[in-house]
């Protein structure tokens, strides 16, 4: 039965293989067969069915487990179809300090991935409800912030304060990257910078954290939102777990850096699941867009 169905799927694409057809054994078929179709849930350890987790925006039907997903994933999911406007898609990293192997890394990412750096910006309409935005990438270096993710950034700032439109950014990142050194470590200042002069304006800043935001985009731009947005269950950090315990000789709770743990610490505003932050954003929007206008008024 599993190598029909597992042959009936890849030549028509539209043969789905439901929970009924698992059986009482989906772990042995997952030992069997491709993992195209079937992937373990890190959090539950239940064997799920690819095409109903995608169906599901990449949540785990079993326990809400989020599994990270790509920018073009994430702005599809949440943006209006046909209301995408991109801002420098053309730039893309060079190699300042000559770390050896950069520049082959960085080139078989952008083949491999169809993404020239580790964040998309532009602006985009949310159930009509217009905003720029910036897209990080976990696939893209662990979507670490070099010269051109904070330059695309603090460029995406600057064209919504001239704009006069709010600011959405969801972070994923371990941190700066290494192989730029400090002009990695500048682009801490150059985003904050930029976003101070969006707020002068009086304009509305969201910063969404996904797993894993942690580093230099932790310590920087990511926790300077009006408004901070967490998926359930992310990893929210500066420095590791380990690194912190050993430097202060105590046990950190289990809970600690995740999502749950900030919001109980007054860290995070609010946490949302994915199926339901492109509503809740449309009404922050909407809420910040009727304030501004009173305020004109």
């Amino acid at each position: 039965m599993w190598k029909d169905i597992f042959v009936k799927r890849k030549q028509y694409g539209t043969i789905r293989v439901t929970s009924q057809d698992i059986g009482k054994r989906p772990e042995a078929a997952v030992e069997e067969f491709d993992k195209d179709i079937f992937t373990k849930c890190p959090s539950c350890g239940e064997v799920l069915i690819n095409i109903d987790v995608e169906e599901n925006m990449d949540v785990c039907y079993k326990c809400g487990y989020h599994f990270r997903i790509d920018s073009l994933k994430r702005i599809r999911i949440t943006f209006d179809e046909g209301s995408i406007e991109y801002f420098d898609n053309h730039m893309s990293s060079i190699n300042p300090l000559n770390y050896p192997g950069y520049d082959e890394k960085l080139n078989k990412l952008k083949t491999s991935l169809g993404i020239n750096e580790g964040v998309l910006t532009g602006r985009g309409k949310i159930n009509g409800q217009e905003t720029c935005f910036g897209v990080m990438d976990w696939r893209f270096m662990m979507g670490s912030m070099g010269s051109v993710v904070g330059e695309k950034l603090a460029r995406m700032v600057e064209r919504a304060a001239d704009l006069k439109l709010p600011v959405i950014i969801f972070s994923v990142s371990g941190g700066a990257r290494m192989q730029e050194g400090m002009f990695s470590l500048s682009q801490m200042s150059k985003v904050s910078a930029a976003l101070k002069r969006h707020m002068r304006r009086g304009l509305l800043y969201i910063s969404v954290l996904t797993d894993p935001t942690t580093g230099g985009v932790t310590a920087s731009f990511a926790s300077l939102g009006d408004i901070i947005i967490a998926e359930p269950g992310a990893t929210i950090g500066f420095a590791g777990k380990r690194v912190i315990e050993q430097t202060i000789k105590q046990k950190l709770p289990d809970s600690f850096q995740s999502a749950e743990f900030l919001l109980d610490h007054g860290f995070v505003d609010m946490i949302v699941k994915r199926k339901d932050m492109k509503d809740v954003l449309e009404k922050l929007l909407a809420i910040h867009g009727e304030v501004v206008s009173f305020g004109r008024s």
